[in-house]
């Protein structure tokens, strides 16, 4: 190998080292985090899949739910992979190896990956019965649009352990980071813990943020009902007032006159949020900030790796 990237440009070293990590993907078992990345998916839209893109409360538990495979999936794919050879990449660096090829040559197979978690990911929804709008909002079609949303978030999450990877010690180090930033991403995220000040402002560098925001859009969460208000009236309808129980009446009226459905949506009508209205203007920017994220952690991921003949490690 040595010898071999001694004498190659960029474009080729990238193409050796492709086909090295395509091998590795057959005969190393990295295939492993297909199935694996495919469990993880069955597990959440058993748990939360009934209501999710049919109900507020349900999409956005479902969203959470979701986004959290899928920056799962996006750790777990390279929080290893280059840690775990580093003293190989430090040796081949000083004959010849150039780090932005060795960079792009992983981009290019962690997309391949990506892309394919990202269809076992829609194909357990579909599986499951998961009911993603048909109409899209950017491209004709609902599906594409969330495997768009899927992908850019599962692949700027691998693209963020990529540049960890490049720059922790070992693999010990690198798995025992993932978890912290797991968390980071979930807590931050914005969408279920009340965030003020500082925290207010953390959110907007998380992918969780961006990417909740993104297929909350392509779910249209506004035009869905909500039922929470409906459930605490349901709740509290036996509370009786000099020996009447007037919200058990009311409800009963609202039922049987048919207007329920419209109660529903009526309180979906009074939650809406400005960032979830389903429009080009707001799924663009939340996917373009993905994609500039993306580009932050590939441009340090290479920083880190251009210093490695100085790592005394």
């Amino acid at each position: 190998m040595t010898e071999r990237i001694r004498h190659k440009g960029h474009l080729a070293q990238t193409g050796i080292y492709l086909g090295k990590f395509l091998r590795m993907f057959v005969f190393q078992n990295d295939w492993k985090v297909l199935p694996m990345g495919a469990l993880i998916a069955a597990i959440v839209t058993f748990v939360v899949g009934a209501n999710i893109f049919k109900t507020q409360e349900g999409t956005k538990l479902g969203v959470f739910a979701l986004v959290c495979v899928c920056i799962w999936n996006g750790f777990f794919n390279s929080i290893q992979v280059v840690c775990r050879e580093r003293e190989i990449i430090k040796h081949e660096h000083r004959s010849g190896l150039h780090m932005s090829s060795y960079i792009f040559a992983q981009m290019i197979y962690q997309l391949l990956l990506c892309s394919a978690q990202t269809v076992v990911t829609l194909l357990i929804c579909s599986v499951a019965g998961v009911e993603i709008p048909k109409e899209g909002i950017v491209t004709p079609r609902g599906m594409l649009d969330m495997g768009i949303s899927i992908l850019l978030i599962t692949y700027t999450a691998d693209m963020m352990a990529l540049m960890v990877s490049c720059i922790v010690k070992n693999t010990t180090t690198a798995m025992t980071t993932m978890p912290f930033l797991l968390i980071f991403q979930l807590v931050f995220s914005g969408g279920f813990f009340t965030l003020e000040g500082i925290a207010e402002k953390i959110k907007y560098i998380t992918i969780s943020h961006w990417g909740m925001d993104s297929l909350c859009c392509v779910g249209r969460y506004n035009e869905l009902p909500m039922v929470t208000l409906w459930n605490t009236l349901v709740n509290f309808k036996d509370i009786e007032i000099e020996g009447l129980t007037p919200l058990k009446d009311i409800l009963i009226q609202i039922e049987r006159s048919g207007y329920r459905d419209a109660f529903l949506q009526w309180s979906g009508e009074q939650n809406m949020i400005n960032g979830y209205e389903a429009t080009v203007q707001n799924v663009t920017p939340n996917w373009l900030i993905l994609i500039i994220l993306m580009a932050v952690f590939i441009i340090a991921a290479i920083i880190a790796l251009e210093f490695i003949d100085r790592d005394k490690r």
